[in-house]
């Protein structure tokens, strides 16, 4: 009973709330109506599983490959246009899914101008005079997913190179061994996999990407079972299947993590410095970031660009200004609140709560697996029934904007306690004990010496979700006070109608406005890896 204090059972309670509408969803998935589980597992579910593996493996490889060469090239190497690719390689990360499935399409599609091209250059006539691979398969669509989801492993992986230290480089160049695969990618490793779930679990979750490339996955299973059949109960049992997929992503990441512990002894160990390359060196080292930034953010742009100047005309600017900063508020009210609490819970299970604790806290980092218009429901159906036990007394605005954030709070904590969780892994867990030894209390240890030890890690947890909730679509439409547009509601309102032209210059803002945290993140862990090589002492 120690380990019920006032901290643990806080965090419980915040806990307990964020799994509410998740059990919601469980109870209309096996206390509703079940006749439809023998039909879908004869029928639909085996191919939607199957789709939806073959989607996961094929964008988590892809975005490793992208992510961890970037991360260790831009970390490792000297070369021109560092300074520039170092922060521009984080810009597909505000890219929305969809959008870049729309671009992609009319760039690549049979009238699109590139095969138009291929066919006047080489005299084809039509497509039975030659073949070329059809953008809106699965091939496409691991494609593009991956394009404007490896950002999430980049950032993770930079993250931890940069904070290694360089006498674990030096041991390794003693006994010859090569540094990245003996040194950097091992102690990464916590990282990589925490970058490498959350795009799994943005995998699974997508729809935008899948619905208009028509891919059976579990995501687009639960739309087509709630719209075309009309059953809430059968797209809660699909939406069942994907609980069970991210609980297993999220297991293998604690797993992957839990004894990948390494913590620097002296303040004094410096950063590897950069390794100067031979021209020929420099230029793959190029190419290597212009590939995945081309791909994820250079050709959706440019299409985009060329959309806005077409449509000029039509475009109403007047109300785009205005949704602009109704986004950005209330992405970063919500994505301060989150890391907040995401900070809060991960400390108190760090040092103030008992193995069962630990676990309710674990689980409500859960509910990025459900697909946005399911959790929306959940939501929906928990906040009814706590306002009929205590009727709330808020205005329609204000109580609409606190339910907002109450679900990308839901949707949106694994990927903040994700980041907060790796950089705890640098944390000597006798610091808080050496804290109390001395008389100090938790929230000074946790202001004075926890939060500055993690301070890189919340910023990058906080600007992933600040352009996740940027960019959410499902919850927003559902959720949103009546008259209340976001860039992402805006956008694909439009998009949705094939009215690129109209939607734009929306989703450029939505690009845009990512670019000014990107540009903060990057120059914040450029001064805190300044800071370490210059506390390193001169021998």
């Amino acid at each position: 009973m120690s380990n019920w204090n006032v901290w643990s059972v806080s965090v419980v309670i915040i806990a307990l709330l964020i799994i509410a509408p998740v059990l919601a969803i469980f109870y209309s998935a096996f206390l509703g109506d079940t006749s439809l589980w023998p039909h879908l597992f004869s029928t639909v579910l085996p191919r939607y599983i199957f789709n939806t593996l073959i989607l996961m493996f094929g964008v988590g490889s892809l975005s490793l490959i992208f992510g961890v060469s970037t991360a260790w090239v831009i970390t490792r190497y000297n070369f021109f246009g560092k300074n520039v690719l170092e922060w521009a390689l984080l810009l597909p990360a505000a890219v929305p899914t969809y959008i870049i499935a729309y671009t992609y399409t009319d760039i690549f599609e049979y009238a699109g101008p590139f095969q138009g091209m291929l066919r006047d250059f080489f005299g084809w006539e039509n497509a039975q005079n030659y073949w070329f691979p059809n953008i809106r398969s699965m091939g496409g669509a691991i494609l593009v997913m991956s394009a404007v989801l490896y950002p999430y492993i980049y950032l993770m992986t930079r993250a931890s190179l940069l904070t290694t230290p360089i006498s674990f480089y030096q041991t390794s160049s003693i006994y010859g061994r090569n540094t990245f695969m003996h040194v950097a990618l091992p102690l990464a490793r916590p990282g990589i996999v925490a970058g490498l779930a959350l795009v799994l679990m943005e995998t699974i979750s997508d729809f935008g990407t899948v619905d208009y490339f028509a891919l059976e996955t579990l995501t687009l299973g639960v739309f087509n079972v709630w719209l075309g059949m009309n059953s809430l109960s059968g797209a809660s049992q699909i939406s069942s299947v994907l609980f069970i997929f991210v609980v297993m992503l999220l297991t293998l990441e604690y797993l992957a993590r839990r004894k990948q512990r390494f913590h620097e002894k002296s303040s004094g160990q410096n950063t590897m410095p950069e390794e100067e390359v031979s021209p020929a060196g420099k230029l793959i080292c190029i190419l290597i970031c212009l590939v995945p930034l081309i791909l994820g953010f250079i050709i959706p742009v440019s299409i985009l660009l060329n959309f806005v100047l077409k449509g000029f005309a039509i475009i109403d600017f007047a109300e785009i200004i205005s949704t602009t900063f109704s986004s950005v508020f209330l992405s970063l009210s919500a994505s301060i609140f989150i890391m907040l609490v995401s900070v809060l819970m991960i400390v108190v299970a760090n040092y103030k709560s008992s193995s069962a604790q630990r676990i309710i806290i674990y689980l409500s980092s859960c509910g990025y697996a459900f697909p946005g218009t399911i959790l929306a429901v959940g939501i929906v159906v928990f906040v009814g029934w706590l306002n009929d036990l205590f009727y709330f007394h808020l205005s329609y605005w204000a109580g609409g904007f606190i339910i907002l954030i109450f679900a990308y709070m839901i949707r949106f904590l694994a990927v903040s306690s994700g980041a907060i969780r790796t950089g705890m892994l640098r944390v000597h867990p006798n610091l808080m004990d050496v804290s109390k030894t001395m008389g100090v209390g938790f929230v000074t240890t946790l202001r004075k010496i926890i939060i500055p030890l993690i301070y890189m890690n919340i910023l990058i947890g906080g600007i992933l979700v600040f352009v996740d909730i940027l960019k959410e679509l499902p919850i927003t439409l559902l959720l949103r006070p009546f008259n209340f547009e976001t860039l992402a509601t805006y956008v694909y309102q439009y998009a949705s109608d094939e009215m690129l032209e109209e939607s734009s210059f929306a989703a450029i803002i939505i690009i845009i406005a990512g670019l000014g945290p990107v540009i903060f993140l990057n120059s914040t862990i450029k001064r805190i890896s300044k800071k370490k090589e210059s506390a390193a002492p001169n021998y």
